[in-house]
C-alpha cells in the first residue's frame, strides 16, 4: 500500500497489524472457529488461516445474526481481528463489537471502505488504522 485511504468509521478505535484481504464473502457463523479464530469453511477463501491480530478486509459478508455472537466470542478470547474493514456496513458484526464494549471487553475498530478502495490495501502489508478511519501503511 502506498499512501492512505479513509473509511467511514462504524466503531472507532486504532490498530496496527498485517492485512488479511478476502475477496470472497465469509460468514462468521460456520466460517470462523470461535475458539481459535481460524477460517473453517473449506470452500471459503484462505481456509485454515487465523484472522486474529490481522486487519481483516472483507469484500462482502454473508450469514446470520449469529455472526455477532461469534465475533463477540473472538473478542472475549483474544482471537478477534485487530480491525474490520468492510466494503459495506454490516450491522450484525458492529453489534458484536458494541456488545463487547458494553461488557467491558476489548474492542476493535470497524470501518466501511468502498470496494474500489480495497485495491489500495495489500494482503500481508502492515497498516495502521486511526480513530478517524484513516488506513496508512506502516
Amino acid at each position: 500500500m502506498s499512501g492512505q485511504v479513509r473509511g467511514r468509521v462504524l466503531v472507532a478505535g486504532t490498530a496496527s497489524a498485517p492485512v488479511l484481504k478476502l475477496d470472497r464473502p465469509i460468514s462468521f457463523w460456520g466460517g470462523v472457529d470461535p475458539q481459535t479464530g481460524a477460517l473453517t469453511d473449506p470452500r471459503g477463501p484462505a481456509h485454515g488461516t487465523p484472522i486474529g491480530g490481522r486487519v481483516l478486509v472483507l469484500a462482502a459478508t454473508r450469514g446470520s445474526s449469529s455472526s455477532s455472537a461469534i465475533l463477540l466470542e473472538l473478542l472475549r478470547n483474544g482471537h478477534a481481528p485487530a480491525a474490520l474493514v468492510l466494503a459495506q456496513a454490516d450491522a450484525i458484526l458492529v453489534v458484536g463489537v458494541l456488545v463487547a464494549r458494553e461488557m467491558g471487553w476489548p474492542t476493535i475498530p470497524v470501518l466501511e471502505l468502498p470496494l474500489a478502495d480495497h485495491a489500495n490495501l495489500t494482503d500481508g502489508a502492515t497498516v495502521r488504522v486511526a480513530a478517524d478511519g484513516t488506513i496508512a501503511s506502516d
